[in-house]
């Protein structure tokens, strides 16, 4: 899966064409959550609290980007 960003030792990942809903992944340590695209909710797994709230940060500020 492609990498598109790393911070604070969080990765994002996602695949272009994936499937329904557009979605990315977050890696935390042990840690992975799928994120909906469009609300920022958690689809899948699970983060630390803190961690959860940097990544949401960051995909709000890659979307006001794009």
């Amino acid at each position: 899966m492609p990498e598109i960003s790393r911070f604070l030792g969080i990765v994002i990942k996602m695949f272009f064409d994936d499937h329904s809903p557009p979605h990315f992944h977050a890696y935390y340590g042990d840690s992975e959550a799928s994120f909906s695209i469009d609300s920022l909710t958690i689809l899948k797994g699970n983060l630390p609290p803190r961690i959860k709230g940097l990544v949401i940060e960051w995909a709000s500020n890659a979307v006001n980007l794009a």
